[in-house]
């Protein structure tokens, strides 16, 4: 025997039939109150959930995500904003990526491929040794000024040649921040397309490296480049 709806709930469909702007949320927040009270078909509050749901991030700017299956490095997360490449993580559990580029960039996780095939792309091609540049924008917006600086000298270093801290901070006329330097770039927010492997301590040696794998990660991006190693 199929349930009859009630007053309270035959409104929430009403208003779940209709389209929903701005100014008729209000209207459906208490509707859904007053459906809710005496309790709805299932059917109708995964709908009410779903266009609630959809309502709210709506306006919400949005990042989209991915992943690059495999690689020498091992698989990779990227995330994309309207403005370019905000992301590059390696490995990790999807939730854990998408929660934390969320709450990074303040905006809605949306896994796409289609959003992000340009990256992708060319990280696959820049790994396999079939690419020796990428062309996709970088999105730095969402760090300091000081680490945006370290960040964008650090795109400035050949492929197959490198730098070391000390040289960066001179780059950007900070020439006694090595360390501070080395920081910017241990939290580089878009490892391998901004080439912070090629940045090595000031006594030649490789210095760190925070993505998985740490040196030996580093040095095998150096080797795919050709470059020298310490």
């Amino acid at each position: 025997m199929t349930k009859r709806k009630n007053l309270p709930e035959q409104e929430l469909e009403r208003w779940l039939a209709g389209s929903a702007t701005p100014a008729e949320t209000p209207a459906f927040a208490l509707a859904l109150d007053a459906a809710y009270a005496v309790s709805p078909q299932a059917a109708t509050w995964r709908r009410a959930q779903q266009r609630l749901q959809d309502r709210l991030i709506a306006g919400a700017p949005r990042v989209y995500y991915d992943r690059v299956k495999s690689s020498v490095v091992g698989p990779l997360w990227v995330a994309v904003t309207d403005h370019g490449l905000a992301a590059v993580t390696y490995g990790g559990r999807e939730t854990e990526f998408a929660g934390w580029v969320g709450r990074r960039l303040r905006a809605t996780p949306v896994r796409s491929a289609e959003r992000t095939a340009a990256v992708r792309r060319e990280l696959d091609e820049y790994l396999r040794g079939q690419r020796t540049a990428f062309s996709v924008p970088v999105d730095l917006r969402h760090v300091t000024s000081f680490q945006r600086s370290v960040l964008e000298a650090a795109r400035s270093v050949p492929r197959g040649q490198v730098a070391t801290y000390g040289d960066i901070g001179r780059w950007i006329g900070k020439p006694r921040a090595a360390r501070a330097v080395g920081q910017a770039l241990g939290s580089n927010p878009v490892p391998i397309v901004v080439p912070c492997h090629r940045v090595l301590a000031s006594d030649g040696s490789l210095g760190g490296y925070s993505g998985r794998g740490g040196l030996s990660t580093k040095r095998r991006l150096l080797a795919l480049e050709g470059a020298a190693l310490p």
